[in-house]
């Protein structure tokens, strides 16, 4: 990039961004970690289903999710627009 403003703004966004993209990792974890089954020495055994369905997934192109799984991840990127949308204001 070759403009010193826009690369000014990126730079101070990316901690912000950085606490959102920390809270929907962990948000996956929490779910992943209900839908698993603790084992006696305490790893997670993900049921065959949900590894195949998850496996599908991030295997398709967004285009090509069904719109329950497009909605999915519009919902987590409509986290990141109150910080895109407040670093817009201030400029």
């Amino acid at each position: 990039m070759e403009n010193p403003k826009i690369e000014e703004l990126l730079a101070g966004l990316v901690e912000r961004l950085a606490a959102v993209e920390h809270e929907r990792w962990s948000h996956w974890q929490r779910y992943m970690h209900t839908m698993a089954v603790r084992q006696p020495d305490g790893s997670l055994l993900v049921p065959a289903e949900l590894v195949s369905r998850w496996e599908r997934q991030m295997n398709t192109n967004y285009t090509e999710l069904n719109e329950k799984e497009k909605e999915s991840d519009r919902e987590q990127v409509r986290k990141y627009l109150p910080i895109l949308a407040s670093a817009l204001a201030e400029r």
